[in-house]
């Protein structure tokens, strides 16, 4: 899936899609396209919401869909961050076809907000949570990953891991964490 070969609507509509697949396992799972949601703070409208209930708790997912071809910048991600405050959210994903420049990744990483990156018929967490994840499971389909690094001069570096199975993630793919897209 090229998401330039959709419109943004078509887009945010795969995006749940692939929400939905994934969602396997949890309990009370639905999504929703272009949810309202009122707030003292104002009204929003969101790309693609999520909710599910986990350890006995009710969850929210704020998801935004950026299908540009210009790279995400730090403010989007900020944006969707006061959105989540005012939202009262547990979690915030950005979707987008293009890449994310490096103050979107340390301020996503900062604030614990998914940074996923679609494209070629995959998706790849850019920033997922906390902590890198300490393994790779057996279940996860051939995969691909982007290493993105500073050099001392404060650039972002970029280096494609390639399409390897699961039994051959190292420590060099510093947690980025991609899937094909079942289609």
């Amino acid at each position: 899936m090229n998401p330039f070969d959709l419109s943004p609507s078509q887009f945010e509509e795969e995006v749940r899609r692939i929400l939905e697949e994934e969602a396997d396992g949890l309990r009370e799972f639905r999504s929703s396209h272009l949810e309202a949601i009122m707030t003292p703070e104002g009204d929003f409208v969101f790309d693609v919401t999520a909710r599910f209930q986990a350890l006995g708790a009710d969850f929210l997912v704020l998801v935004e869909c950026k299908r540009q071809r210009k790279p995400i910048e730090r403010s989007d991600v900020q944006v969707l961050n006061d959105k989540l405050r005012a939202v009262g959210a547990q979690k915030g994903m950005i979707f987008s076809a293009s890449r994310f420049q490096s103050g979107a990744i340390k301020f996503a990483e900062a604030h614990h907000i998914a940074l996923v990156l679609v494209k070629d018929g995959r998706f790849c967490y850019q920033t997922r949570a906390l902590d890198a994840p300490t393994y790779y499971p057996s279940w996860i389909p051939r995969t691909v990953g982007t290493l993105v690094t500073m050099t001392p001069e404060g650039n972002e570096q970029y280096s494609v891991l390639g399409a390897v199975g699961p039994s051959e993630w190292e420590p060099k793919s510093e947690g980025v964490l991609c899937k094909y897209i079942q289609q």
